[in-house]
């Protein structure tokens, strides 16, 4: 059992920077990788990044010249650094782990970006 829990959602100007951060907790064998998705209204869900125990990132494509991805190991805790958020940016962003079964979401934490 594994559980993600996000912070850091809430609003924002436009052009301002939001830090979101999600920690997995309970029952831990390793953790292959984190990333964050969101889900815009009335969208799809789409990647925003992913990270590997190995550091290795991707990013969605419309978002990595803004976002950084980081994560610390020791603590199953991966960041989301958000610059020069915009309209399009508000979200519901979700936290994704996987340990080689299947993957782990958390439950979402809101971003809304207003003039």
């Amino acid at each position: 059992q594994v559980q993600l829990v996000e912070f850091g959602g809430g609003l924002v100007q436009v052009g301002g920077s939001l830090t979101l951060s999600c920690a997995a907790s309970g029952t831990i064998s390793k953790i292959n990788s984190m990333g964050w998705y969101r889900r815009t209204p009335g969208k799809q869900r789409q990647l925003v990044a992913s990270i590997t125990s190995g550091g290795f990132t991707n990013y969605g494509d419309t978002v990595e010249v803004r976002y950084t991805i980081s994560g610390d190991n020791d603590k199953n805790t991966v960041f989301l650094q958000m610059n020069s958020l915009n309209l399009e940016d508000t979200a519901v962003y979700y936290c994704k782990a996987w340990d080689g079964g299947a993957p782990y979401w958390g439950q979402g934490t809101q971003v809304t970006v207003n003039t």
